[in-house]
């Protein structure tokens, strides 16, 4: 359903924001308020934005300094047009595989490499059979909490303000844990012995990724909401 709305789309842009901390204060003001607000097309409420992790990629042995690192690398991505194209516009070949069968396919080198969070490449044991986790953080898209627009519709005004505060008062709390779960998983994967690679080519990256926001977001009314974002402080 959250296909459906465009401007869903927006902050799952590659290099869209400049750091985390300003991802967070763009998501918890005006332009967040802006993006939640779209939901009810769609007979969604939406309450607030959580953090979902910065995802990176991460190989059996190939480190992703520059974009021509990534030519010929067998990919895998989530099912999403929108990742498939930014991982072919890199040289990549991107392969929409279930989460399960990340770490078994790793493992039989039928991919070379995924990308996905810290927390993800540890839950899912990815890190015993992909030893290099290169700190591209070209995505990071946000979690969003949920409600029924049609049970919303029934509650008074009063409920509704109580339950839309119960949820944001939530967010300071889940990114302290979101925080501390990284930093765990972090320490983990050093402890067994996983490769960071830390010197990477940023503006590379985003030289050929930002071209693309026209064509994943197709309609020029969202322009300036983008706008927004890239000169949000």
């Amino acid at each position: 359903m959250l296909r459906k709305t465009p401007t869903m789309v927006l902050p799952t842009l590659p290099f869209l924001f400049k750091s985390t901390e300003q991802r967070r204060r763009v998501l918890d003001g005006d332009i967040g308020d802006e993006l939640l607000a779209s939901l009810e097309s769609v007979g969604l409420v939406g309450l607030c934005f959580y953090d979902s992790g910065v995802r990176s990629i991460y190989s059996v042995d190939r480190p992703v300094r520059k974009p021509a690192d990534m030519a010929g690398l067998k990919i895998r991505v989530q099912t999403s047009p929108a990742m498939a194209e930014i991982m072919q516009a890199l040289g990549a070949q991107p392969m929409a595989t279930p989460f399960a069968q990340v770490r078994a396919q790793l493992s039989a080198h039928t991919i070379d490499a995924a990308e996905n969070n810290l927390i993800s490449y540890r839950s899912g044991r990815h890190y015993e059979v992909a030893k290099v986790y290169s700190l591209t953080e070209h995505a990071a898209p946000p979690g969003i909490v949920l409600f029924s627009k049609r049970v919303w519709d029934q509650l008074s005004a009063e409920d509704r303000k109580i339950v839309r505060q119960a949820a944001r008062d939530s967010v300071p709390y889940h990114r302290k844990l979101f925080d501390e779960q990284e930093a765990a998983s972090r320490d983990v994967m050093a402890a067994a012995g996983v490769r960071f690679v830390t010197d990477i080519d940023k503006p590379a990256f985003t030289r050929i990724l930002m071209p693309l926001y026209p064509r994943l977001v197709s309609d020029p009314r969202y322009k300036p909401l983008i706008d927004r974002i890239q000169a949000a402080d």
